[in-house]
């Protein structure tokens, strides 16, 4: 077994401070999110993970991109009859999380989930590039395959019946809202005392800020 005891970096970029902080948390989102889209060393500032809970009790986790966001929350797009969108039907929650190193930071958001209205859907899948429009009605996402030509097999053939027309957006895939009740704020510290600012929604809608212990 490799042993990874020295496997450590010193965090000391910057810090998160009461005084600094936003009231609201999508405020605060909406600057760290910007640093993270400038900065050169994050390709992917719109790439989080997503956590489900699934029917055995263990959460699942996988990667996606956020494609929005507002006051509201945050808006993802996937295959509803996906693992990932089966669990979603049946807890109607996520944990969705953002981790930019460059910057030493990362974001906890705990959520409720709602479809988007279809039309809000159809406007996304049609932006999207041809390929990835068929890519989505070619997929059975998270079922089983036979192997890889059976996919490429599928794409070729809609390639073909969609030459030069609309693709219509697939009944069983579009976007998600994901409306926060909770958002916690990391940044790294040295000596591993990092800043946790919680931010938690009360039932009068205003958000209290605590600070956590590292």
């Amino acid at each position: 077994m490799e042993n990874l005891h020295d496997k450590r970096k010193v965090y000391e970029i910057s810090q998160l401070l009461e005084n600094q902080i936003k009231t609201n948390p999508m405020e605060q989102f909406r600057d760290w999110f910007l640093a993270a889209q400038e900065h050169p060393m994050i390709s992917e500032a719109n790439a989080m993970s997503v956590s489900t809970m699934e029917s055995d009790g263990c959460p699942r986790t996988r990667m996606v991109l956020l494609k929005s966001y507002d006051w509201n929350g945050f808006v993802f797009y996937t295959n509803y009859e996906s693992r990932k969108g089966k669990a979603i039907e049946d807890t109607h929650k996520v944990c969705l999380h953002f981790f930019w190193p460059p910057l030493e930071r990362q974001i906890i958001i705990k959520a409720t989930v709602e479809r988007t209205a279809e039309n809000i859907s159809d406007g996304y899948f049609h932006s999207r590039p041809f390929g990835s429009q068929l890519g989505a009605k070619v997929s059975p996402q998270s079922q089983v395959i036979p192997n890889r030509e059976f996919l490429e097999n599928k794409l070729n053939e809609m390639t073909i019946e969609f030459e030069g027309k609309e693709v219509p957006r697939p009944e069983n895939w579009g976007g998600y809202l994901a409306t926060p009740y909770e958002i916690e704020f990391w940044q790294g510290r040295p000596n591993r005392l990092h800043d946790r600012i919680l931010y938690e929604l009360q039932e009068d809608w205003d958000w209290r800020i605590s600070r956590l212990a590292p």
